[in-house]
């Protein structure tokens, strides 16, 4: 089927499906976009309080560490975990996968990644955390001065680069490229 093709019913005239444009060079796009801004998210302050004279910067990692060294080391691997490294992992597999699949060719184990890539998929959970951070500052916001850094805002750009990568895959697509890429 051509890209941006679909299929319809013969009797009823109903769309049965349509082959999304440029699907995988969009994926490889937001993926490496939202590779930049893991990079900028990590490399900047996420957060600046301001109480009793203090000034106090957080950064993602910073928090990981923090929480691992102050007696919570389940709570700071998952969110080392679910905030840092699934991402990562998301968006790599993503461009793994897609980047040679737009000039027709599958990287070696590129199956195995694809199927990898859709089992952990809902394990990748920037949205649920950036909302916990926003909950947990509204409430801090009554004791301290709370200012988001540009690490906050390019979280905040990455979680819709992810979602816009993971929704702009046409999977019928993706696995059709694949097998014809192994032949």
């Amino acid at each position: 089927m051509p890209e941006g093709g679909s299929a319809r019913c013969v009797c009823c005239g109903a769309k049965l499906y349509r082959n999304r444009p440029a699907s995988l060079a969009r994926a490889t796009a937001f993926s490496l976009t939202g590779l930049v801004l893991m990079a900028m998210a990590h490399a900047f302050p996420f957060i600046t309080m301001d109480a009793a004279g203090m000034r106090t910067s957080l950064s993602l990692s910073n928090a990981a560490h923090a929480l691992i060294d102050r007696g919570s080391p389940l709570l700071g691997i998952a969110l080392a975990l679910f905030t840092i490294i699934a991402p990562l992992v998301m968006a790599c597999g993503l461009i793994y996968v897609c980047g040679p699949l737009m000039f027709g060719r599958a990287a070696p184990g590129a199956t195995a990644v694809t199927r990898w890539i859709s089992r952990t998929q809902p394990w990748n959970m920037i949205e649920v955390f950036l909302l916990g951070v926003l909950v947990s500052l509204m409430k801090l916001n009554r004791v301290a001065e709370v200012n988001f850094g540009p690490g906050f805002w390019a979280f905040v750009v990455l979680m819709i680069s992810m979602a816009a990568a993971v929704a702009s895959i046409d999977r019928k697509e993706l696995w059709d490229r694949l097998e014809v890429a192994r032949q």
